[in-house]
């Protein structure tokens, strides 16, 4: 495994600052808003839509009839993980979600992706991947919302002509 860095991009240092931190955090909230942006108590009911956004303080989870796209940070996750990692997993199934009830069948894996914060020269914030793969906080937004239509359609009923 090649554990290389980017010549264009700055390592954090082994121990973090309280800025770097904050810079991190804002950038996982920033992330978690445009996916599933927290709700607002109204007396109406709300109007099922074909995805639902449930949100916690530390990830989000988008649910669609038999697929479901979960985002978690994991602040400080290990040592090679200085300002944590954020964990983006593909689900075939219904996630259950904390308080909810438990389910006969247990939503399944299908693909899972881990990012972690890097900073580049102008302090742009964005996120690797362990492939490499690099990614600013809408365009990882935009990969989750991809992975959740692939899910979606790979879970679809296929339809055979009459």
């Amino acid at each position: 495994m090649d554990d290389s860095v980017s010549p264009t991009a700055r390592p954090w240092t082994n121990s973090p600052t309280a800025k770097e931190k904050n810079a991190v955090q804002r950038a996982v909230t920033a992330l978690l808003d445009e996916l599933a942006p927290e709700r607002v108590l109204k007396r109406a009911e709300r109007i099922p839509i074909p995805v639902e956004q449930h949100r916690t303080p530390t990830g989000c989870v988008l649910q669609a009839a038999n697929s479901a796209v979960s985002v978690s940070w994991f602040a400080e996750a290990g040592a090679d993980a200085t300002l944590g990692e954020l964990h983006i997993i593909a689900w075939r199934g219904i996630v259950s979600r904390r308080g909810s009830p438990r389910r006969r069948e247990a939503a399944t894996i299908m693909s899972e992706l881990v990012v972690r914060p890097i900073e580049r020269p102008l302090d742009e914030l964005v996120w690797r991947a362990a492939d490499g793969a690099e990614y600013d906080s809408a365009g990882l937004a935009a990969r989750c919302v991809a992975l959740l239509e692939e899910q979606m359609r790979a879970d679809a009923p296929v339809q055979t002509p009459e």
